[in-house]
C-alpha cells in the first residue's frame, strides 16, 4: 500500500485597513465535494468583507483653509523674496532713468559697474585721431590693383598721393568719398559716411504710425492707385521688367484739406518696409542762400544710401510755386530750391529706387517742370466722399467708441452733404461730448443728430471745401 498523498496549500493572507475584531468570521468558502477537490486535512477557507464606514460630513472651503492650501509647496520665505526682488527692479529701473538709459541697446555701452576708464584712456593715448579728408581720385596699377594710389585733399592744408592703410580694403574706397586719414604718414585708414545734415536725417521715420488702409475710408479707389505706384515696384519688380517698362517714380496726391491725403500718406509708412522720410514743405525755405537747395541735396543722397525709400513731400507748394519776378527778389531762394528738387528728381544722375509723393490742396499754384511726367507719373485726386464714403468714416470712427448698436449711419452721412473726412471726425467728437454732458456712458443716435447740426450747420461759414472747389 502506499501512503496516502499529502498537500500543503499557499497560505492566503489578508491585510484590511481595520482591525481584526471587525472581520466577519461567519462567511466561508467551501469547495466543491468531488473526489478531484477532496483533501484531507484541509479546511475551510475564512474571506474577510470589507468594512462599511458612516458617511462623511462634506463642508465648503473658508477662506482661511484657501489660504492654508496656497501655502503648499511654496518656501516659508517666498513671499517675502519675491516682495524684495520687485523692489529691486522698481529701484533699478528707477536709477536707469535717471542715468537717461533704457537698456544697453540704446547707446551700445556697458552698464556702468564694467566701465575701465583708466584702461579706455590709454588706449586712446596710444591711438592717434584721424584727420577727415576726401578722396577725389583713384589711381589703379596694371599690374596689382592692391598697390593703387589714392588722391586725397585734406581741407585747408593740400592734396596729397597716398596708400591705403592695412585694415581698409580697396573696394571700401570710391571716388568722391569721405575717408579717415592718418596725421603723420597720410594713409587712408577709414572710410566715412557721407557728411549729412543732422535735421535731415531726423526727417526719417524711425516708428511706424499706427495707421492702416483699414483706417482711411472713403478713399478705396485712391488706395489702390497709391499702392499700384509704392508698393508694386518694390514687392514686385519683376512684372515691369517682363513688360519692358519703367515703374512709376512719383505721384500727387491733391484735393480739399480734411480728405485723407496724408492720413494715406502714413498709412504707407506703415505698410511698407521701406525707409520713409517725410518732409513738410515749409522745412525746405531757410534764411541764407542755398540752404534749402543744400538740404534737398543730402536728403537724396541720405535716400540713394537705402536700399528702398520713400520720401513724402507735404504742403510742396510751400516750394514747388511756379516761378515769377516780383521785382523785388524776395522769392529766389524759394525758386532755387525748387528747381534743386527738380533736378534731383529727373536730372543727369539717376534716382534709383527712391519713390517720391507730394501732397498739396493748391494744385494750380505749381510749377509745371515739376508737374510733368517722370518726375510725377501719378496724379491723384482725394475728392469729397460719397455717402457710402461718409458712412463708412463714420463707422470707423465709431469703433473705438461706446456706441449703440442700432445707428442708422447713412442716415446721419446723408444729413452731412460736402463734408470732409475731417468734419465727420469732429462729428464723432461732438456725439460723445454731447453723452459726456449727459452722464451717459453710450453715444446714443439722437447724440450724432446733435453733432451733425453743430459742426455741419454751425461751421458752413468756416469751411473751405468751397474755396478749394475749382481745384479738383
Amino acid at each position: 500500500m502506499t501512503a496516502p498523498r499529502t498537500c500543503c496549500w499557499p497560505s492566503i493572507v489578508f491585510q484590511p485597513s481595520i482591525s481584526p475584531t471587525s472581520i466577519d468570521t461567519t462567511s466561508t468558502l467551501s469547495l466543491p465535494a468531488s473526489s478531484d477537490h477532496h483533501l484531507p486535512g484541509r479546511s475551510s477557507l475564512v474571506i474577510p468583507q470589507p468594512p462599511s464606514f458612516p458617511p462623511l460630513n462634506m463642508s465648503e472651503l473658508t477662506e482661511n483653509d484657501l489660504v492654508i492650501l496656497k501655502t503648499y509647496n511654496s518656501a516659508p520665505y517666498a513671499k517675502g523674496i519675491q516682495s524684495l526682488s520687485d523692489a529691486i527692479k522698481t529701484k533699478d529701473a528707477a536709477i536707469r532713468e535717471k542715468i537717461g538709459l533704457k537698456h544697453e541697446a540704446d547707446t551700445g555701452l556697458a552698464p556702468p559697474h564694467l566701465w575701465d576708464i583708466a584702461a579706455d584712456r590709454q588706449r586712446m593715448s596710444e591711438e592717434q585721431p584721424l584727420q577727415v579728408a576726401r578722396c577725389t581720385k583713384i589711381i589703379p596699377d596694371e599690374k596689382d590693383s592692391e598697390k593703387s594710389k589714392y588722391v586725397i585733399n585734406v581741407k585747408q592744408i593740400a592734396k596729397f598721393v597716398v596708400n591705403l592703410g592695412e585694415r581698409v580694403s580697396p573696394t571700401d574706397i570710391e571716388e568722391g568719398m569721405r575717408v579717415g586719414v592718418d596725421r603723420n604718414k597720410y594713409q587712408i585708414m577709414l572710410p566715412l559716411p557721407p557728411k549729412i545734415d543732422p535735421s535731415v536725417t531726423m526727417m526719417t521715420v524711425e516708428d511706424k504710425p499706427d495707421v492702416t488702409y483699414g483706417d482711411v475710408g472713403g478713399c478705396k479707389d485712391q488706395i489702390e492707385k497709391i499702392r499700384e505706384v509704392v508698393e508694386m515696384p518694390l514687392l514686385s519688380p519683376e512684372r515691369f521688367v517682363s513688360l519692358g517698362i519703367d515703374p512709376p517714380k512719383g505721384a500727387l496726391l491733391y484735393g480739399p484739406p480734411g480728405t485723407g491725403k496724408t492720413l494715406c500718406a502714413r498709412a504707407v509708412a506703415n505698410r511698407t518696409d521701406a525707409t520713409f522720410i517725410r518732409v513738410i514743405g515749409s522745412e525746405l525755405v531757410q534764411k541764407y542762400v542755398g540752404e534749402g537747395a543744400r538740404m534737398v541735396r543730402e536728403l537724396f543722397e541720405m535716400a540713394r544710401t537705402k536700399k528702398a525709400c520713400i520720401i513724402f513731400f507735404d504742403e510742396i507748394d510751400a516750394v514747388g510755386g511756379a516761378r515769377f519776378d516780383d521785382g523785388a527778389g524776395g522769392d529766389n531762394e524759394v525758386q532755387r530750391t525748387m528747381l534743386e528738387l527738380i533736378t534731383q528728381l529727373d536730372g543727369f544722375d539717376s534716382r534709383g529706387n527712391i519713390k517720391v509723393m507730394f501732397a498739396t490742396n493748391r494744385p494750380s499754384t505749381l510749377d509745371p517742370a515739376l508737374m510733368r511726367p517722370g518726375r510725377i507719373d501719378r496724379k491723384i485726386e482725394f475728392a469729397l466722399p460719397d455717402m457710402e464714403g461718409r458712412a463708412n468714416i463714420l463707422r470707423i470712427h465709431a469703433k473705438s467708441m461706446s456706441v449703440e448698436r442700432d445707428i442708422r449711419w447713412e442716415l446721419i452721412s446723408r444729413l452731412c452733404p460736402n463734408s470732409t473726412g475731417a468734419e465727420l471726425r469732429s462729428v464723432a467728437t461732438e456725439a460723445g461730448m454731447f453723452a459726456i454732458r449727459a452722464r451717459r456712458k453710450v453715444a446714443s443716435e439722437k447724440d450724432f443728430l446733435s453733432a451733425v447740426e453743430k459742426v455741419i450747420r454751425g461751421g458752413l461759414k468756416f469751411n473751405s471745401t468751397a474755396a478749394y472747389a475749382q481745384y479738383n
